[in-house]
Protein backbone atom coordinates (compact mmCIF):
# COMPACT_ATOMS: atom_id res chain seq x y z
CA UNK A 1 0.00 0.00 0.00
CA UNK A 2 1.57 3.67 -1.18
CA UNK A 3 2.40 6.23 1.59
CA UNK A 4 0.74 8.59 -0.26
CA UNK A 5 -2.75 10.31 1.28
CA UNK A 6 -5.65 11.39 -1.06
CA UNK A 7 -8.90 11.48 -0.78
CA UNK A 8 -12.32 9.42 -2.33
CA UNK A 9 -12.39 12.00 -4.92
CA UNK A 10 -8.50 12.05 -6.01
CA UNK A 11 -8.54 8.34 -5.96
CA UNK A 12 -12.00 8.53 -8.30
CA UNK A 13 -10.18 11.34 -10.41
CA UNK A 14 -6.74 9.98 -11.15
CA UNK A 15 -8.24 6.12 -12.24
CA UNK A 16 -10.97 7.82 -14.42
CA UNK A 17 -8.37 9.89 -16.11
CA UNK A 18 -6.33 6.83 -17.15
CA UNK A 19 -9.08 5.04 -19.34
CA UNK A 20 -9.24 8.10 -21.67
CA UNK A 21 -7.64 7.65 -24.50
CA UNK A 22 -5.30 9.68 -26.24
CA UNK A 23 -6.98 11.65 -29.34
CA UNK A 24 -10.25 10.87 -28.54
CA UNK A 25 -13.50 13.59 -27.99
CA UNK A 26 -14.59 13.50 -24.59
CA UNK A 27 -18.05 15.69 -24.01
CA UNK A 28 -17.51 16.38 -20.25
CA UNK A 29 -19.93 17.46 -17.46
CA UNK A 30 -19.21 19.85 -14.50
CA UNK A 31 -17.47 18.76 -11.26
CA UNK A 32 -15.66 15.33 -11.08
CA UNK A 33 -15.85 14.67 -14.92
CA UNK A 34 -13.78 17.80 -15.40
CA UNK A 35 -11.49 16.67 -13.06
CA UNK A 36 -10.73 13.53 -14.66
CA UNK A 37 -10.72 15.06 -18.21
CA UNK A 38 -8.35 17.93 -17.27
CA UNK A 39 -5.74 15.24 -15.40
CA UNK A 40 -6.04 13.21 -18.81
CA UNK A 41 -5.19 15.81 -20.74
CA UNK A 42 -2.50 16.82 -18.43
CA UNK A 43 -0.08 13.79 -18.02
CA UNK A 44 -2.15 10.83 -19.61
CA UNK A 45 -3.33 11.63 -23.23
CA UNK A 46 -2.14 15.15 -23.87
CA UNK A 47 -4.17 15.12 -27.56
CA UNK A 48 -7.31 14.47 -25.92
CA UNK A 49 -10.25 17.37 -27.20
CA UNK A 50 -12.45 18.76 -24.35
CA UNK A 51 -15.65 19.71 -25.84
CA UNK A 52 -18.11 21.84 -23.29
CA UNK A 53 -22.21 22.61 -23.71
CA UNK A 54 -21.66 26.22 -23.72
CA UNK A 55 -19.22 26.45 -26.71
CA UNK A 56 -15.63 25.91 -25.58
CA UNK A 57 -14.10 23.71 -27.96
CA UNK A 58 -10.26 22.47 -27.25
CA UNK A 59 -9.69 24.38 -25.19
CA UNK A 60 -6.01 23.88 -23.04
CA UNK A 61 -7.50 23.04 -19.85
CA UNK A 62 -5.10 24.30 -17.46
CA UNK A 63 -7.04 25.16 -14.60
CA UNK A 64 -10.58 23.51 -13.65
CA UNK A 65 -13.73 25.51 -14.54
CA UNK A 66 -16.28 26.14 -12.41
CA UNK A 67 -19.08 25.33 -14.86
CA UNK A 68 -19.71 24.03 -18.53
CA UNK A 69 -20.23 27.95 -19.26
CA UNK A 70 -16.97 28.90 -17.29
CA UNK A 71 -14.44 31.43 -19.26
CA UNK A 72 -11.95 29.00 -18.52
CA UNK A 73 -13.60 26.52 -20.86
CA UNK A 74 -12.74 28.69 -23.61
CA UNK A 75 -9.21 29.61 -22.58
CA UNK A 76 -7.41 29.12 -26.28
CA UNK A 77 -9.62 27.11 -27.17
CA UNK A 78 -9.65 26.03 -31.16
CA UNK A 79 -13.15 27.23 -31.32
CA UNK A 80 -15.59 29.20 -29.62
CA UNK A 81 -18.82 27.96 -30.57
CA UNK A 82 -22.44 28.39 -29.48
CA UNK A 83 -24.12 25.78 -27.12
CA UNK A 84 -26.43 24.51 -29.87
CA UNK A 85 -23.66 24.20 -32.29
CA UNK A 86 -22.16 22.25 -29.73
CA UNK A 87 -24.82 19.82 -29.35
CA UNK A 88 -24.82 19.38 -32.90
CA UNK A 89 -21.42 18.28 -32.61
CA UNK A 90 -22.83 15.22 -30.60
CA UNK A 91 -25.64 14.90 -32.79
CA UNK A 92 -23.33 14.78 -35.58
CA UNK A 93 -21.47 11.56 -33.99
CA UNK A 94 -18.02 13.52 -33.29
CA UNK A 95 -17.74 12.60 -29.43
CA UNK A 96 -16.23 9.87 -28.18
CA UNK A 97 -17.28 9.84 -24.75
CA UNK A 98 -19.87 11.83 -22.39
CA UNK A 99 -18.02 11.92 -19.28
CA UNK A 100 -21.05 12.33 -16.66
CA UNK A 101 -22.19 12.11 -12.63
CA UNK A 102 -25.39 11.03 -11.44
CA UNK A 103 -27.53 11.06 -8.10
CA UNK A 104 -28.60 7.48 -8.92
CA UNK A 105 -28.14 4.40 -11.21
CA UNK A 106 -29.09 1.25 -12.69
CA UNK A 107 -28.27 -1.67 -13.62
CA UNK A 108 -27.85 -0.47 -17.09
CA UNK A 109 -26.54 2.54 -16.63
CA UNK A 110 -29.55 4.71 -16.65
CA UNK A 111 -29.02 7.82 -14.57
CA UNK A 112 -31.23 10.01 -11.96
CA UNK A 113 -30.64 13.38 -11.79
CA UNK A 114 -33.76 14.79 -11.34
CA UNK A 115 -35.48 14.07 -8.19
CA UNK A 116 -35.31 11.83 -5.12
CA UNK A 117 -38.66 10.87 -4.14
CA UNK A 118 -42.02 8.80 -5.80
CA UNK A 119 -43.85 12.17 -6.61
CA UNK A 120 -42.68 14.01 -9.55
CA UNK A 121 -44.72 16.89 -8.84
CA UNK A 122 -43.82 16.97 -4.89
CA UNK A 123 -40.46 15.00 -4.63
CA UNK A 124 -38.55 14.86 -1.36
CA UNK A 125 -35.48 16.73 -3.54
CA UNK A 126 -35.58 18.22 -6.42
CA UNK A 127 -31.88 17.48 -8.39
CA UNK A 128 -30.76 19.76 -11.30
CA UNK A 129 -31.64 17.76 -13.87
CA UNK A 130 -30.29 17.03 -17.20
CA UNK A 131 -28.63 19.96 -18.26
CA UNK A 132 -26.80 18.58 -21.28
CA UNK A 133 -26.28 14.89 -20.11
CA UNK A 134 -29.29 13.63 -21.92
CA UNK A 135 -28.09 14.62 -25.10
CA UNK A 136 -24.70 13.45 -24.07
CA UNK A 137 -25.14 10.12 -23.54
CA UNK A 138 -27.97 9.96 -26.31
CA UNK A 139 -25.44 10.85 -29.26
CA UNK A 140 -21.92 10.41 -27.70
CA UNK A 141 -19.98 6.71 -28.69
CA UNK A 142 -19.16 5.91 -25.69
CA UNK A 143 -20.43 7.22 -21.63
CA UNK A 144 -18.18 7.08 -18.88
CA UNK A 145 -19.49 7.81 -15.34
CA UNK A 146 -17.87 8.72 -11.64
CA UNK A 147 -20.16 8.64 -8.79
CA UNK A 148 -20.02 7.55 -5.17
CA UNK A 149 -21.21 4.04 -4.55
CA UNK A 150 -24.11 2.91 -2.40
CA UNK A 151 -27.39 1.32 -1.97
CA UNK A 152 -29.09 4.62 -2.41
CA UNK A 153 -27.61 5.35 -5.52
CA UNK A 154 -27.24 1.95 -6.97
CA UNK A 155 -30.41 1.20 -7.31
CA UNK A 156 -32.87 -1.78 -8.94
CA UNK A 157 -35.09 1.49 -10.10
CA UNK A 158 -34.56 5.14 -10.15
CA UNK A 159 -37.03 7.67 -9.21
CA UNK A 160 -36.72 8.84 -12.50
CA UNK A 161 -34.65 8.51 -15.82
CA UNK A 162 -32.83 11.34 -16.60
CA UNK A 163 -30.16 9.78 -19.08
CA UNK A 164 -30.84 7.15 -21.11
CA UNK A 165 -27.94 4.20 -20.42
CA UNK A 166 -29.53 0.84 -22.11
CA UNK A 167 -33.06 1.54 -20.96
CA UNK A 168 -35.04 -1.53 -20.11
CA UNK A 169 -31.81 -3.88 -21.12
CA UNK A 170 -30.84 -5.65 -24.82
CA UNK A 171 -32.46 -3.58 -27.61
CA UNK A 172 -33.39 -0.81 -25.45
CA UNK A 173 -31.51 2.05 -27.90
CA UNK A 174 -32.49 0.87 -30.52
CA UNK A 175 -36.32 0.96 -30.23
CA UNK A 176 -35.47 4.62 -28.76
CA UNK A 177 -33.98 5.42 -31.94
CA UNK A 178 -30.79 5.92 -30.53
CA UNK A 179 -27.23 4.45 -32.28
CA UNK A 180 -26.81 0.65 -31.44
CA UNK A 181 -23.06 0.49 -30.93
CA UNK A 182 -23.20 3.45 -28.16
CA UNK A 183 -24.15 3.34 -24.64
CA UNK A 184 -22.57 3.33 -21.47
CA UNK A 185 -19.40 2.02 -21.13
CA UNK A 186 -17.58 2.56 -17.66
CA UNK A 187 -18.74 3.27 -13.86
CA UNK A 188 -16.02 4.42 -11.81
CA UNK A 189 -16.73 4.96 -8.02
CA UNK A 190 -14.84 5.00 -4.63
CA UNK A 191 -14.98 1.03 -4.38
CA UNK A 192 -14.42 -0.19 -8.06
CA UNK A 193 -14.46 0.04 -11.27
CA UNK A 194 -17.50 -1.25 -13.59
CA UNK A 195 -17.92 -1.76 -17.01
CA UNK A 196 -21.19 -3.48 -18.85
CA UNK A 197 -21.89 -7.03 -20.10
CA UNK A 198 -22.33 -7.09 -24.08
CA UNK A 199 -24.95 -9.03 -24.90
CA UNK A 200 -26.65 -8.45 -21.54
CA UNK A 201 -25.97 -5.12 -20.97
CA UNK A 202 -25.74 -5.32 -17.22
CA UNK A 203 -23.14 -3.68 -14.64
CA UNK A 204 -20.39 -5.65 -14.52
CA UNK A 205 -17.82 -5.42 -11.86
CA UNK A 206 -14.14 -5.05 -13.37
CA UNK A 207 -11.93 -3.81 -10.84
CA UNK A 208 -11.42 -3.29 -7.44
CA UNK A 209 -9.91 -0.38 -5.58
CA UNK A 210 -7.05 -0.86 -2.73
CA UNK A 211 -8.61 -2.57 0.26
CA UNK A 212 -11.55 -2.95 -1.04
CA UNK A 213 -13.12 -6.41 -1.39
CA UNK A 214 -15.88 -8.30 -3.62
CA UNK A 215 -17.83 -8.55 -0.91
CA UNK A 216 -18.00 -4.94 -0.17
CA UNK A 217 -19.11 -3.78 -3.54
CA UNK A 218 -22.08 -6.27 -3.39
CA UNK A 219 -23.36 -4.69 0.03
CA UNK A 220 -23.13 -1.25 -1.43
CA UNK A 221 -25.39 -2.22 -4.56
CA UNK A 222 -28.87 -2.39 -4.26
CA UNK A 223 -28.76 -4.71 -7.48
CA UNK A 224 -27.58 -8.08 -8.87
CA UNK A 225 -23.94 -7.44 -10.30
CA UNK A 226 -22.26 -9.51 -12.97
CA UNK A 227 -18.65 -10.34 -12.39
CA UNK A 228 -15.47 -10.44 -14.95
CA UNK A 229 -13.87 -13.99 -14.97
CA UNK A 230 -10.43 -12.38 -13.82
CA UNK A 231 -10.99 -9.26 -11.24
CA UNK A 232 -8.14 -7.14 -10.85
CA UNK A 233 -7.04 -4.02 -8.82
CA UNK A 234 -6.28 -0.44 -9.38
CA UNK A 235 -3.16 1.23 -9.09
CA UNK A 236 -3.05 4.05 -6.43
CA UNK A 237 -2.72 7.54 -7.65
CA UNK A 238 0.62 8.51 -8.41
CA UNK A 239 2.93 11.12 -6.82
CA UNK A 240 2.64 12.99 -10.27
CA UNK A 241 -0.97 12.61 -10.46
CA UNK A 242 -1.96 13.94 -7.03
CA UNK A 243 0.47 16.70 -7.63
CA UNK A 244 -1.47 18.18 -11.43
CA UNK A 245 -4.81 17.30 -9.42
CA UNK A 246 -3.74 19.86 -6.44
CA UNK A 247 -1.48 22.21 -7.74
CA UNK A 248 -2.53 22.56 -11.54
CA UNK A 249 -6.03 21.26 -12.17
CA UNK A 250 -7.72 22.47 -8.55
CA UNK A 251 -5.37 24.50 -6.52
CA UNK A 252 -8.49 26.15 -4.40
CA UNK A 253 -9.91 22.73 -3.92
CA UNK A 254 -13.55 23.66 -5.38
CA UNK A 255 -14.42 19.86 -6.04
CA UNK A 256 -10.89 18.07 -4.44
CA UNK A 257 -12.21 19.39 -1.69
CA UNK A 258 -15.79 17.59 -1.04
CA UNK A 259 -13.48 13.76 -0.43
CA UNK A 260 -12.10 15.79 2.54
CA UNK A 261 -15.42 15.92 4.35
CA UNK A 262 -16.14 12.05 3.93
CA UNK A 263 -12.58 11.07 4.99
CA UNK A 264 -12.94 13.04 8.29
Amino acid sequence: MSKLKYNHIEFMASIASRYLEDGKVVFAGTGIPMLAAALAKRIHSPNLVLIFEAGGVAPEASMLPLSVADSRTTYHATYCASMPAAFEMLQQGIASYAFLGGAQIDKYGNLNSTLIGDDYYHPKTRLPGSGGANEAASFAWQTFIIMNHNRNRFVEKPYYITTPGYLDGPGGRERAGLAPDAGPYMVFTELCVLDFEPLSKRMRLKSLLPGVTVEKVIQETGFELLFHENITTEKEPTEEELRVLREEVDPWRVVLSRGDAKEE
